[in-house]
């Protein structure tokens, strides 16, 4: 019985995705909002892919190169800032048209470095989740999102 009221109030939970390989992160941070928790992601810009630095840039163009062909302004929409692209991986793995899906989907929020309201409170990493071989193996999420067309410090709405 109290197994039950501890889960019906979740705290929020705050996820640092510096040096953490992408998708082994969303992964992780999936599986808590399908336990219904708040999952807040911080640092988006500075998560990893693994894999060959060219290749990896090569393959995000390939991908925004896809669209519509009878008119490409109905789609599809290609993420390139670095909090959209984590946003969309972990929105992959969650069963987006199911309503526990929906659900889990509004809980998670995903921030460029760390907004001020969040910096003096404990950030969680997942070990499972941390790069293990030195940087230069990975590419960030910035540097792929800089090379597909994201400008830094300009102003979405």
């Amino acid at each position: 019985m109290a197994e039950k009221e501890l889960n019906s109030q979740k705290q929020p939970v705050v996820v640092d995705a510096a040096n953490c390989i992408a998708g082994r992160m969303c992964s992780q941070v999936s599986k808590l909002l399908l336990q219904g928790n708040r999952v807040t992601v911080v640092n988006a810009e500075k998560a990893m892919l693994s894999g060959n630095r060219y290749k990896t840039i090569d393959l995000y163009k390939e991908h925004l190169e896809i669209n519509s062909v009878t008119n490409p302004i109905h789609g599809p929409f290609h993420p390139r800032r670095p909090d959209t692209i984590l946003t969309k991986i972990v929105r992959g793995m969650l069963p987006k048209r199911k309503t526990r899906g929906v659900e889990a989907f509004k809980r998670l929020r995903v921030y460029i470095s760390t907004p001020e309201d969040l910096k003096n409170i404990k950030t969680e990493s997942f070990d499972y989740s941390k790069i293990t071989r030195p940087a230069s193996y990975y590419i960030t999420v910035g540097d792929v999102a800089k090379q597909i067309g994201w400008k830094e410090g300009a102003k979405y709405e």
